[in-house]
């Protein structure tokens, strides 16, 4: 698939492929599809996962796929008809198996409603979003999530920093803006772990910009925020817009903003790049994160 279609960057919109499983309508966000493949002759592997249907091999490349209908609890009988989404995110390459894709929505985050704490709570749902259609209501789902649950080596890597207690405290004024609250927490113990004690958490974009537009109106930001670590998807507003926002705002403009996301591919680094991203990283690389918030702090410091 061919994802320069879209989006100019920084207009806080996504496009959606809507796919069919069970008769339920679920989406995925355009930027983590590669391609779109009808379904085709997979080879088991012993010993993995139930999940895990096997790997196929398009044009030379393994890839492993996940039956996603046993990954949201549905029979997968009849696969013949199906399709394999294949994906790429957190530098993986995985296929899911569905049964029917129906088209692509172009939406505002600002339509996106996130699912309240009985759906999305920390090991409880795997839906990102939801999104209001003219016939029904279409669940954006946490692809990262199931590929966690079913591979939990892909998962942020709080070991890189479990080392680093001893380091000096330091009380640099740091917001994140991420709509996971499981990711929120570990991004933030983590940080703590590396020294890092001053951390203010937004559960989207937008409420990141109200925060940092507050500060601005009663001259604080230097005390509020010295650094924004942001995801890019998250309702309401994206981490690419936030970002745009913030270059384009006198008082804010220089702050480091890093972006921290699973969509980190070579598009994605270019859209992030004309935008003004200080440094741009998947989620399992924890340790990174810790690495290149030394290095602004220290830009910072010491000029």
């Amino acid at each position: 698939m061919d994802n320069n279609i879209l989006l100019e960057s920084g207009s806080n919109e996504l496009e959606v492929l809507e796919f069919v499983i069970n008769g339920n309508h679920y989406g995925i966000n355009v930027e983590k599809v590669r391609e779109i493949l009808t379904y085709q002759e997979i080879t088991p592997v012993p010993n993995s996962h139930p999940c895990i249907e096997g790997i196929f091999m398009p044009r030379g490349e393994i890839i492993t796929v996940i039956d996603l209908f046993m990954a949201l609890g549905f029979s997968n009988d009849n696969k013949q008809n199906n399709f394999l989404i294949v994906t790429n995110f957190n530098n993986l390459n995985i296929a899911f198996d569905v049964q029917t894709v129906l088209g692509i929505h172009r939406v505002s985050w600002k339509e996106v409603v996130k699912p309240d704490a009985t759906v999305s709570g920390p090991g409880v749902g795997i839906a990102t979003g939801i999104i209001k259609n003219s016939d029904n209501l279409l669940i954006i789902l946490d692809f990262e999530r199931i590929v966690e649950g079913i591979c939990p080596e892909t998962s942020l890597k709080v070991s890189q920093v479990e080392g680093l207690e001893a380091r000096e405290r330091n009380e640099i004024p740091i917001l994140i803006a991420e709509d996971s609250m499981m990711l929120c927490q570990l991004i933030k113990d983590s940080l703590n772990r590396a020294g890092y004690t001053k951390i203010t958490i937004k559960n989207n974009g937008q409420e990141a910009w109200d925060y940092l537009c507050e500060l601005k109106r009663k001259n604080g930001v230097e005390y509020g925020a010295k650094c924004v670590i942001t995801d890019i998807e998250m309702p309401q507003m994206d981490g690419h817009r936030l970002l745009k926002l913030i270059r384009d705002t006198e008082g804010l403009k220089h702050i480091p903003v890093v972006i921290f996301s699973s969509l980190i591919n070579e598009d994605m680094k270019r859209k992030g790049e004309l935008l003004g991203a200080n440094a741009q990283m998947t989620k399992p690389e924890i340790g990174k994160l810790v690495k290149i918030l030394d290095d602004l702090v220290a830009s910072q410091i010491y000029g």
